[in-house]
């Protein structure tokens, strides 16, 4: 499927396990014209999670179906084992009600939308170093510590390849982090190729051209 040069605004969130990604994305829910996309997973939900806030839970039969219909804007599974994707009808959806799209995905899904959209902003959450990050994994109390290990591992590979977003937010003040990916949302919606059509519209009151 390819998509019209008019979209939306993509906002893609990405970073380690235990980044915070999730609650900066959690904080934008009050800045005016975004969608939030829900992603599928096969894996079980938590006890504390409600469907179709952050993900809807499929089984892995569901989810291969719709590979097979390519319904997945990105999709990727995590650790060999659970399968994450990102619908694609949440870009119509975002374009039919004139919304900018935020999508909180791993870095594997990030490189797929942007190979898929250029244009998509691509942010990347660092947490203030691999010592801390093991912390705040600890402090979940939802891992073993072969997964906590998995993740750090995981989260080493991600790191290196922060040089391939558009953004860097360092997550070592909540409130410092949360301005600066708000600020990173609101800047974008400046741009200039973004707002050509707005701009000729005002330049036409001034009889100009």
């Amino acid at each position: 499927m390819t998509f019209p040069a008019l979209l939306p605004r993509i906002i893609i969130v990405s970073g380690p396990s235990g980044s915070g990604k999730s609650t900066l994305v959690q904080k934008l829910r009050d800045l005016p014209g975004l969608m939030f996309s829900v992603s599928y997973t096969t894996r079980p939900r938590r006890g504390t999670e409600s469907p179709g806030k952050w993900y809807d839970f499929i089984t892995e039969t569901e989810f291969q179906q719709k590979i097979a219909r390519d319904e997945f804007l990105e999709y990727a599974q995590v650790f060999g084992k659970h399968w994450y994707g990102t619908p694609r009808k949440h870009v119509e959806e975002a374009r039919a009600q004139r919304l900018d799209l935020v999508l909180e995905i791993d870095v594997q899904g990030a490189r797929q939308v942007k190979a898929k959209l250029p244009e998509a902003i691509a942010i990347f959450i660092v947490p203030p170093s691999s010592e801390d990050l093991e912390r705040r994994l600890r402090e979940r109390g939802q891992d073993s510590d072969e997964a906590i290990a998995r993740r750090l591992e995981r989260a080493r590979q991600e790191m290196t390849r922060s040089c391939e977003y558009d953004f860097v937010v360092v997550n070592d003040d909540l409130e410092r982090a949360s301005s600066e990916v708000r600020a990173i949302v609101v800047a974008a919606r400046c741009r200039r190729r973004d707002n050509d059509e707005r701009l000729r519209r005002i330049l036409d009151t001034f009889g100009g051209s």
